[in-house]
């Protein structure tokens, strides 16, 4: 009984010293492409742009947030690109909203996953808008993600969030690669998400998206420390802008990411980000950053960007 139990004992140490050496093994793998690895430069979003000017969510101060209305106004004040939010309704639809719950920006309530596409469209998507002119879109609806891509002219740029908070799926990321492969999207779109393993699944569905990590400095540290980018891989980076400085410029230049920050939208951290030379700005008010950039003297001029009937 003895012998047996020293038996299982050896056993049992050079299973977990097999287990630790595989664990160690596959770090430094990752460590060792990571460090060898450089993105492709996201180029054709900056073929004339020094910083590219997103709006967020559309215009939410000229129309309501994530709406074909919000998307044109933020178009026709200066932005380059959309940034808009994406999730599943109950018959697979990719619609667009920030929110997992209707409440914020509908007349509906509860969570979007419990509603048909059908019963989406019955909710009004201005509910608890109070702009200036908020009667002008006592109308709008929730879009689905292809209703905003035909509603935009070709040269918008759009980055496209995955709303997920799982490790697990349901359905989204592949549901959006197809609608990017089917649009022909490949140079005019990112994907971008907090959720490191949603834009694992974009990837190892199609290698040709871009994808861009979303973090911010009060998330969970694997988060918040970007413990995923070595695994991920991805092509940009979109920290909250309150936690790009010099340093991390540095280092995000010499890894060769494209950093886009968020939501920025006083002017002197505007004019900071410009200064610090980051790729994007994602921001509530696309007027006042075009406004800067052709302050700075970068290439930027809003009589360039498409108008819309």
């Amino acid at each position: 009984m003895l012998r047996l139990l020293k038996f299982l004992g050896r056993l049992a140490f050079r299973l977990s010293a097999a287990v630790v050496g595989l664990v160690v093994l596959a770090a430094l793998v990752l460590a060792i492409r990571y460090w060898i690895w450089t993105p492709v430069p996201v180029a054709s979003f900056y073929e004339e742009k020094n910083v590219l000017n997103w709006g967020h969510r559309g215009a939410p101060e000229a129309a309501p947030e994530n709406t074909i209305s919000a998307f044109k106004a933020a178009v026709a004040l200066g932005a380059d690109g959309v940034e808009l939010d994406v999730m599943l309704s109950a018959d697979g639809e990719i619609v667009v909203i920030h929110d997992y719950t209707l409440d914020h920006t509908t007349d509906g309530t509860g969570p979007v996953k419990d509603y048909s596409l059908a019963e989406l469209k019955q909710f009004d998507a201005d509910y608890w808008f109070s702009g200036d002119f908020a009667e002008e879109y006592i109308s709008e609806r929730i879009p689905t993600l292809q209703e905003v891509i035909d509603s935009l002219d070709p040269s918008v740029f759009l980055n496209i969030e995955i709303k997920s908070e799982s490790p697990a799926t349901d359905g989204l990321e592949k549901a959006v690669v197809q609608t990017i492969a089917s649009n022909n999207l490949y140079e005019r779109v990112i994907v971008s998400s907090f959720n490191p393993i949603s834009l694992i699944r974009v990837k190892l569905a199609d290698k040709r998206i871009d994808v861009g990590l979303i973090y911010a400095p009060d998330l969970a540290k694997y988060l918040s420390k970007g413990w995923f980018i070595p695994i991920l891989r991805p092509e940009a980076l979109h920290p909250r802008y309150d936690m790009v400085d010099e340093a991390y410029m540095e280092w995000t230049r010499r890894k060769g990411f494209q950093v886009t920050v968020w939501t920025v939208n006083e002017a002197a951290d505007m004019s900071r980000m410009i200064d610090l030379g980051v790729d994007g700005i994602i921001t509530d008010r696309p007027d006042l950053l075009g406004q800067l950039l052709m302050g700075s003297g970068l290439n930027y001029s809003l009589s360039s960007r498409p108008t819309f009937d």
